[in-house]
């Protein structure tokens, strides 16, 4: 076994965070192989002689994830086996990662910025990443140290994740006040965990409700009381769970197409441009899929005038609905 470990799970800010300097610190690429031996977070459970397809489909999961921050992740082919995924080369070009040469800042907004980069220096560079840095230069592969460190996005998981991990390992039934899109009353569920993932960057828990005798998604950011344990235990559910609820959620979010127009050279086309699954038509318009209607439409408001939705009619209301009421907060 490569890379095993007996220490707990990696956060998976930190396995994001790792991978993210991982890809920065190569001008060659990493291969699949040379990311899963040697990035924190996947180095733990590499298998060299083993079954990695667990981990691959993390993998792909985890490069969406990054795609959706705005970063951009380019995939080279290797020239002497076109076509063949598993050689495929992963990097991150520095140049469309750091901030363009034109950026001034401040002297007080340097004075800030070092502060944060005096924080994020040792995690950025951590022992891990060094050691990670000695074994990708013993494969072979070209590494360029980062100099300074590279402050990611931190996301915070849900307040709800905790509590529902550990009633997910003891298999206790928990209930918790849920408030579902459109409806201005949250109602109490009662539910018994089967699985928790994490699908395009959000946190959902798979559950079944006995009250309505069927299995239903919950996405963590909507539950909006405390998660108390009942003390009611429930027989462990069959394997295959996690993957169940991802191949539910990719499903919908399959279903769902949004078409948008965008502002070249902005943020929202950086980040929307890089989803995963977005596509761009002949007049240069993007296509998107997306899960949850109420979700996007915020995540669309968000991004102001850089974007007009062309369809569906019910996006397009939604997100406007929310910029008018932007307008009318400020008066």
């Amino acid at each position: 076994m490569s890379g095993a470990s007996t220490s707990g799970a990696v956060p998976i800010e930190e396995r994001l965070f790792s991978l993210v300097l991982a890809l920065l610190a190569t001008d060659s690429g990493l291969t699949k192989s040379d990311i899963l031996s040697t990035v924190r977070g996947y180095s733990q459970r590499y298998s060299a002689a083993g079954d990695n397809a667990n981990l691959e489909r993390q993998f792909e999961r985890d490069k969406d994830d990054i795609r959706e921050l705005g970063i951009p992740i380019d995939t080279i082919d290797s020239p002497g086996d076109p076509g063949n995924n598993q050689n495929l080369r992963y990097r991150i070009s520095r140049g469309d990662y750091e901030l363009p040469a034109d950026i001034r800042f401040s002297p007080d907004e340097t004075a800030l910025l070092n502060l944060a980069a005096m924080v994020w220096r040792e995690g950025s560079l951590s022992a891990e990443s060094r050691r990670a840095i000695v074994k990708l230069r013993a494969l072979g592969v070209a590494v360029t140290e980062p100099v300074l460190g590279y402050a990611p996005r931190v996301r915070v998981r849900d307040a709800a994740f905790e509590p529902l991990s550990i009633a997910l390992e003891k298999r206790q039934v928990v209930q918790f006040d849920y408030l579902k899109p459109g409806e201005s009353d949250s109602r109490q569920r009662t539910v018994a965990p089967l699985a928790l993932v994490q699908h395009q960057g959000r946190w959902h828990l798979y559950a079944d409700e006995p009250n309505s005798g069927s299995t239903r998604t919950f996405l963590l950011r909507r539950i909006v009381s405390p998660v108390s344990i009942t003390g009611k235990s429930f027989p462990a559910p069959p394997p295959g769970q996690s993957d169940r609820a991802l191949a539910e959620l990719d499903d919908v979010w399959n279903s769902h197409l949004a078409l948008v127009e965008v502002e070249q050279g902005t943020d929202a086309a950086a980040r929307l441009g890089n989803r995963r699954g977005t596509t761009v038509t002949a007049d240069g318009a993007l296509e998107l899929h997306y899960s949850d209607l109420n979700i996007v439409a915020d995540e669309l408001a968000g991004y102001g005038p850089e974007v007009l939705v062309l369809a569906p009619q019910e996006l397009r209301d939604a997100v406007r609905t929310r910029l008018a009421r932007a307008a009318a907060d400020h008066g």
